[in-house]
């Protein structure tokens, strides 16, 4: 079976455990960056039919990569959000907009 998708590292040893040959490869930084955007699109879309703490983690392992790959600071990361949160307020009130 063909996947050319980004898997997790310990993948092809769960594979081979299993008596499976992986085939893999190491992936270029731009195909790194392609493939870890795809992949949180993967995993949102999974999480839109399993709405489970373990599909949110896996969510939240791509968000994890995405900030290491984009050398982000998540401290200053966390300051954004609380600064965001103050003037525009957060996503709690369940407030939809219909019209502007």
């Amino acid at each position: 079976m063909k996947y050319n998708k980004l898997v997790r590292d310990k993948i092809p040893e769960y594979i081979r455990g299993k008596g499976g040959v992986p085939v893999t490869h190491i992936a270029s930084k731009a195909e790194y960056w392609q493939k870890l955007k795809e992949k949180l699109i993967e995993e949102i879309e999974e999480f839109k039919k399993d709405e489970s703490p373990e599909e949110f983690a896996d969510i939240l392992e791509v968000l994890d990569a995405i900030a290491d790959y984009k050398s982000f600071d998540k401290n200053e990361i966390e300051k954004i959000k609380a600064k965001k949160a103050e003037e525009r307020g957060k996503f709690s009130g369940r407030i939809i907009l219909d019209e502007s």
